[in-house]
């Protein structure tokens, strides 16, 4: 299995609340951002999201697909969610939040290792474009969540480590 970890960072102009509460509401995401074609709920865990588990969907700019279910292991409102995933990818991701002067910034680590033969045949020459993959996924959905705020992305960060 070929690994990967990205880390993105967003920075938006609203309170560390709303920004929470849209990044939490998994089953949301099809709506603002464009690459989550489904999210299906399969347990629905702790009334504060501790082990929830879901099935996404996603569809990749390079036009191929992912799916894989994730289950919140640990929840810190509103500045800590971590879920582990299964699927056609293994491993973890972690949203943080951070109040700042000018809003919210949002860092997700992704640490992943690919389960797809294709994916895991061609990593040593398909790296860069999953990489590149990944980036353009994790900008739109700065973007929509930025809409769907009615706010400002100020920037957004993406960088991928071996």
């Amino acid at each position: 299995m070929a690994a990967y970890q990205f880390v993105t960072q967003w920075h938006l102009a609203a309170p560390i609340d709303t920004v929470w509460a849209a990044i939490q509401h998994t089953e949301d995401w099809p709506q603002w951002w464009p690459a989550v074609v489904l999210v299906e709920e399969l347990n629905p865990g702790a009334a504060d999201g501790l082990g929830n588990v879901r099935r996404f969907v996603w569809k990749m700019p390079l036009f191929y697909t992912l799916t894989f279910e994730t289950e919140v292991v640990r929840i810190q409102a509103p500045v800590l969610m971590e879920a582990i995933a299964v699927g056609e990818v293994v491993g973890n991701g972690v949203w943080q939040l951070t109040s700042t002067d000018q809003g919210t910034s949002v860092t997700y680590t992704w640490t992943v290792r690919t389960t797809k033969a294709w994916m895991n045949v061609l990593a040593a020459i398909a790296r860069p474009i999953l990489e590149w993959n990944h980036n353009a996924v994790m900008y739109q959905g700065g973007q929509g969540l930025a809409k769907r705020l009615n706010t400002i992305l100020f920037s957004m960060d993406s960088t991928a480590a071996s």
